[in-house]
C-alpha cells in the first residue's frame, strides 16, 4: 500500500502553480518591453543567441524538481513489514515501610531518605525490566503499578513520605500480598519483591505471606534499615516522637524478623546501614536473577521510498544546469548551412 508517512508537506506543492503564474506574468511583461522596440518578428531576428523554448525547459524542470522535493520531505511509503520486539528482564515489586519509625537517623539522612536513595539507585542499572511501588504503613497501597517507565518511578519515590498513610503501624503480610497481585502473569521471568523496613512488624502473617510468594516463583528480598542499638525519631516539625506517657519512643532494627522472612521467601536479607555494601549486595542478587520475555511488541514497519524521489530530483537538477538558456554556438553553423542549402545558394 502506498502512503506518505508526512503527508502535510504536500501542502508546499501550491508554491508550483503559484510560481508557474509568476512565470506568465513575467513572460507577459517582457513581450510588452519588447514591442517598445519594434515588431516582434524583427527583434526576435536581431537576437538571434537567444533560445525561445529553452528558458521555459529550464523552469519546468526546476518545477519538476521542487516537486519531487516536496514528495521526498512527505516520506513516500510502499510495502510494510510486520517485526515483532520481544524484551527480556524481571519483574520487581518495591514495598516501601512509610510508618513514622522510618523517620529515625541512625542511618544518615534517615531511614527514610536512605530506603529511596538505594531503590533509585537500583532502578538506574534497569534496562528492559519493570519495576512498580507499593507504600505502607498499617494499611497499604499501590503508588505506582507496575512498568518500564524509570523516571515515573523515579519520581513517584521522591514523594515517599509517612504522611501518606494515617494508619500508623507496620502491617508487612498485607504490602506482600498486594505486591502479588501486580505481577504480569508470565511464568518465565523472573520476579522479586523488595520489602524496605525496619522489621517492626505489628502484624502477624508476614512469615505466611512470604511462604505464599516463594510457592509462586517470587523471591522476597528484604532490606533491614537502621541499627540494633536504636534511635530516636525526629518528627518534620523538629520534635522527636513519645509515646502516650510522654517518654521519647526508640525504634530498633528488627532483624531476627527481616531475616525470618527473607528465608521464608527464598530471598536475601541484606542489612542497611551508613555504608555502600548493602547497595553492592542488592544490585547482584538483582543481575543474578533469571531474566524471561516481559514484553512482545508487534509493529508494522513501512519501506522508506524518498531515495528514489531524491536521486530523480537531483538528476533534473542537473539537467538544469546543464541546458543553457542561450543558443549552442557550436550549432550554429549548422543550422545555417541547412538554410543555405535550402535556398540552393551553395553549390558543389
Amino acid at each position: 500500500m502506498f502512503r506518505f508517512e508526512s503527508p502535510i508537506y504536500l501542502w508546499l506543492l501550491l508554491l508550483i502553480p503559484v510560481m508557474a503564474l509568476i512565470r506568465f506574468w513575467y513572460i507577459r511583461n517582457r513581450k510588452r518591453r519588447l514591442k517598445r522596440f519594434g515588431d516582434p518578428t524583427l527583434v526576435e531576428d536581431l537576437m538571434q543567441g537567444v533560445s525561445k523554448y529553452r528558458p521555459m525547459v529550464k523552469f519546468w524542470l526546476l518545477q519538476a524538481a521542487l516537486a519531487l522535493l516536496v514528495f521526498m520531505l512527505a516520506r513516500p511509503q510502499w510495502g510494510e513489514n510486520d517485526n515483532t520486539v520481544r524484551k527480556q528482564g524481571i519483574e520487581t515489586m518495591i514495598c516501601m515501610d512509610v510508618s513514622n519509625s522510618m523517620y529515625a537517623t541512625d542511618v544518615v539522612p534517615s531511614r527514610l531518605e536512605k530506603s529511596k536513595m538505594m531503590v533509585e539507585n537500583m532502578v538506574d542499572k534497569f534496562n528492559e525490566d519493570k519495576v512498580g511501588l507499593i507504600v505502607y504503613a498499617g494499611d497499604a497501597f499501590v503508588q505506582l503499578p507496575i512498568t518500564n517507565d524509570y523516571v515515573s518511578a523515579k519520581m513517584f519515590m521522591q514523594t515517599i513520605s509517612p504522611s501518606m498513610i494515617r494508619t500508623q503501624g507496620t502491617d508487612v503480610a498485607t504490602a506482600i500480598s498486594m505486591a502479588m497481585d501486580c505481577f504480569t502473569p508470565d511464568d518465565e521471568a523472573g520476579k522479586a519483591i523488595i520489602l524496605v523496613t525496619d522489621g517492626e512488624n505489628h502484624e502477624e502473617g508476614a512469615i505466611e505471606a512470604a511462604k505464599k510468594a516463594k510457592e509462586k516463583g517470587v523471591r522476597v528480598f528484604v532490606l533491614g534499615v537502621g541499627s540494633d542499638k536504636g534511635s530516636p525519631i525526629k518528627m518534620p516539625n523538629g520534635q522527636y516522637l513519645t509515646d502516650n506517657t510522654g517518654e521519647t519512643v526508640i525504634t530498633r532494627l528488627n532483624q531476627k524478623m527481616c531475616k525470618d522472612i527473607a528465608e521464608a521467601g527464598s530471598g536475601v536479607y541484606i542489612h542497611v546501614d551508613n555504608t555502600s555494601e548493602a547497595q553492592k549486595i542488592l544490585d547482584h542478587e538483582i543481575e543474578k536473577m533469571q531474566k524471561g520475555e516481559i514484553t512482545t511488541i508487534v509493529y508494522t514497519e513501512h519501506g522508506e521510498q524518498f531515495q528514489f524521489v531524491g536521486i530523480l530530483a537531483l538528476l533534473l537538477l542537473i539537467i538544469e544546469i546543464v541546458v543553457l538558456e542561450r543558443k549552442n554556438p557550436l550549432l550554429k553553423n549548422v543550422r545555417l548551412f541547412t538554410r543555405h542549402n535550402k535556398g540552393g545558394e551553395i553549390k558543389a
